[in-house]
């Protein structure tokens, strides 16, 4: 019997430098966004180029990493899951968000510069 598996691998540009929190007991969050592009022939034969923006959540020591060296504009790839998150607005509108919970990130590109 096959084990179906939740798995996604995505390699893109961050859209923001990571939002960091720091949550009890010395964990840590962090929250960006992730561009990953892609594409296609139209009907008349035009090349068309399309971006997807992915929001991702990266846990404890990888928030850390993820404080420390990414930034926006930063080329990554990473390995996680998605998760579908419900919440409820001010006006008490129900939403749905995806997210991917990193469970690996790889800095691609340029060594990360220590500011």
């Amino acid at each position: 019997m096959n084990t179906l598996r939740n798995n996604v691998k995505l390699i893109g540009r961050l859209g923001q430098d990571p939002e960091i929190r720091n949550l009890e007991k010395d964990n840590k969050l962090a929250t960006f966004s992730l561009a990953t592009g892609d594409s296609y022939t139209d009907k008349d034969g035009n090349k068309k180029d399309s971006t997807e923006w992915h929001n991702i959540v990266a846990w404890g020591n990888l928030a850390t990493v993820c404080e420390k060296y990414l930034k926006k504009g930063k080329e990554i790839a990473l390995d996680g899951r998605i998760t579908y998150r419900n919440w409820e607005d001010k006006n008490g509108t129900k939403h749905t968000t995806a997210e991917i919970v990193a469970n690996e990130i790889l800095m691609l590109g340029d060594r990360p510069s220590e500011k």
